[in-house]
């Protein structure tokens, strides 16, 4: 086969006109600018913000599709957000510092945990999620995912003071619900009973109520799932049916012990 050959069956089988890699870059550089924002002392909020505007103008062009919806526009609304989201996740950095014995600033936590940079990435896409802005949200907790380990769907809904410990392998799905207070160890599954297209516009996640503790490679599946405020909810457990509130569940596995010969 001849390169000029090649070359047209290359571009024949490039189905799909608006896959841009540059949209995953610029919405990586995104999110960096808006971590650094919110942060960074460094950083000069007001110079830094105007950039990210026109850095989200071009997210915008490239994003949305379609002229009737100019996506752009959504940035004055996001700025009324982000002073929220910052107070938000100044108390989730808080509930890292008092959940975690090995904590030992309030510095460390900002700078070195993957769970809270799981949790602040999250924060800042949720928001563009409700605004319907296409496909950048989902690529911001992809930028973290692939970070941290830590995976949360920026359609979840998560309320005040999350703690995620060590964050490797954490899963929580787009239409799980997370109240206030909540622990979760690493390796926890939030997900779904099933995976079919047809649920699409389900629920299909568990909902955690206030207070809970989930302990590392717990499983909880399915949309009707209700884990009951203050419930502690052991390592490895399997859970697709709703707990009471204040329930302790384990789960018992079988340990033989043999003298090595």
């Amino acid at each position: 086969m001849h390169l000029k050959q090649i070359i047209q069956e290359i571009e024949q089988q490039k189905e799909l006109p608006r896959l841009r890699y540059q949209i995953k870059e610029r919405t990586e550089a995104f999110t960096r600018g808006l971590f650094y924002t919110l942060f960074d002392s460094d950083t000069d909020v007001s110079s830094n913000l105007s950039r990210l505007g026109s850095e989200f103008e071009h997210l915008a062009d490239l994003v949305c599709w379609e002229p009737e919806k100019p996506c752009k526009d959504l940035w004055s609304d996001y700025l009324q957000e982000l002073p929220g989201i910052l107070n938000k996740l100044n108390r989730d950095a808080r509930a890292f510092l008092n959940n975690d014995p090995a904590a030992n600033s309030l510095e460390e936590v900002y700078l070195s945990y993957p769970g809270f940079f799981a949790i602040a990435i999250y924060r800042l896409s949720h928001v563009l999620y409700k605004f319907g802005l296409p496909l950048v949200p989902r690529l911001m907790t992809e930028h973290a995912h692939r970070i941290t380990g830590t995976d949360i769907n920026p359609g979840a809904q998560i309320g005040d003071s999350f703690f995620i410990d060590h964050a490797t392998g954490v899963v929580i799905g787009e239409t799980a619900i997370i109240k206030d207070h909540v622990r979760i160890y690493q390796g926890v599954t939030l997900g779904a009973l099933y995976v079919e297209r047809a649920m699409r516009n389900t629920k299909r996640h568990p909902t955690i109520e206030d207070n809970v503790t989930i302990y590392a490679n717990a499983t909880i599946l399915g949309g009707k799932t209700i884990i009951g405020k203050n419930s502690v909810i052991g390592g490895n457990a399997w859970l697709t049916a709703s707990v009471p509130e204040s329930s302790i569940v384990t789960h018992q596995p079988t340990i033989n012990i043999k003298k090595y010969q």
